[in-house]
């Protein structure tokens, strides 16, 4: 199939640190062309893939520091219109910003939403564009917009061998992610601490929550037991995850689908999580980890952690939650549209967007 890929522009594909949705974008993409298809990648221009990359800006918009990302888009969204007719199939990954430019190509487009969808700031779009087909990354994720054109929902995965399974003889207990208000930090403190714990923090700090971290996690971080690890790469979270007894995922929002839950699976490592958006969707309790609705749960669970065989947590990665799994629920979605689109057509004349 030919297929095009629309990743956001804030970060490369791969990111090269913190960067979940452009992370998916390029495990599924590599593994289509795996699989043998041809793909193309709207991305960044800084981005690493095996498929026809079309640079939409020179790098990461994040890391020249621009922070309204409108304009690039709205260039990038225009040269993926001009080559639309080159695709059987075109899979957006920049929220919504798209539909009214794709309305008439509706029958070979899919778009998926990878953030929360509680917001009401949203939810106008999906009424005025009811021929734009959505897929969740979580039951859980559409719930306040059930309505809408969902045709799906597909789980995130990543690569087997993106993060071997590790030992957990760190003894210490991991937290990774943002420092953000709804990702609850402080809770992790708070557990691990309860539970005669070390905890290892690898999180980044956007200016957005540097008042949070400044005025509520760092005064926690004072005494033993706690250590502010700072944002990690790809290439540290494997003895990150690996090394660590398990995972402390204690959010309070509707989280969409929590990537680091099974980036920690891969690892063998369990994940003990608030019983909270797609939590409940992700973890097998017992199995994978635990759900858990309070300090004191979370505390008996990551005892309780200490005893799950660790080739078991990885063998619920392996079934679920992997690359080859996203991909070929992916492909069903992509055949069911490719029956019934209409003819691909010449491309336009280009357009030049990097300068």
């Amino acid at each position: 199939m030919h297929i095009a890929q629309i990743a956001p522009l804030a970060e490369a594909v791969p990111p090269k640190l913190y960067g979940g949705t452009e992370r998916v974008v390029s495990w599924l993409t590599e593994t289509l062309v795996g699989l043998g298809h041809d793909v193309t990648l709207f991305a960044s221009g800084d981005s690493t893939t095996s498929a026809r990359l079309v640079p939409c800006a020179q790098r990461g918009l994040r890391l020249d520091g621009i922070k309204d990302h409108l304009a690039s888009t709205l260039a990038m969204l225009a040269e993926v219109e001009r080559q639309a007719g080159r695709f059987d199939v075109i899979h957006f990954h920049v929220d919504m910003l798209h539909f009214p430019m794709f309305r008439h190509l509706a029958d070979r487009c899919l778009t998926t939403l990878h953030g929360r969808q509680d917001v009401p700031d949203f939810w106008p779009a999906y009424r005025a564009f009811p021929e734009m087909k959505l897929v969740s990354i979580s039951d859980s994720q559409r719930l306040p917009i059930a309505d809408a054109n969902f045709i799906a929902t597909v789980h995130h995965g990543l690569p087997e061998n993106q993060i071997p399974p590790g030992s957990g003889d760190g003894g210490y207990l991991a937290f990774v992610g943002r420092i953000s208000p709804e990702k609850r930090p402080d809770r992790a403190i708070e557990i691990a601490r309860s539970a005669g714990m070390k905890l290892r923090i690898a999180a980044k700090i956007d200016s957005a929550d540097a008042a949070y971290f400044r005025d509520v996690i760092e005064p926690m971080l004072g005494g033993s037991g706690v250590e502010f690890v700072g944002e990690i790469s790809d290439a540290d979270k494997p003895a990150f995850l690996g090394d660590a007894a398990a995972l402390l995922f204690p959010i309070d929002w509707p989280e969409p689908f929590g990537l680091v839950m099974i980036e920690a699976m891969a690892a063998g490592t369990p994940v003990v999580a608030w019983r909270n958006g797609s939590t409940a969707e992700v973890i097998e309790p017992g199995r994978s980890g635990w759900l858990v609705d309070s300090i004191e749960e979370a505390v008996a669970a990551v005892r309780a952690a200490r005893d799950l065989p660790r080739a078991g947590v990885r063998a619920c990665f392996e079934q679920r939650f992997t690359a080859r799994h996203m991909a070929r629920s992916y492909l069903d979605l992509y055949e069911r549209l490719a029956a019934t689109a209409g003819a691909r057509e010449p491309a336009l004349k280009p357009i030049s967007l990097v300068a």
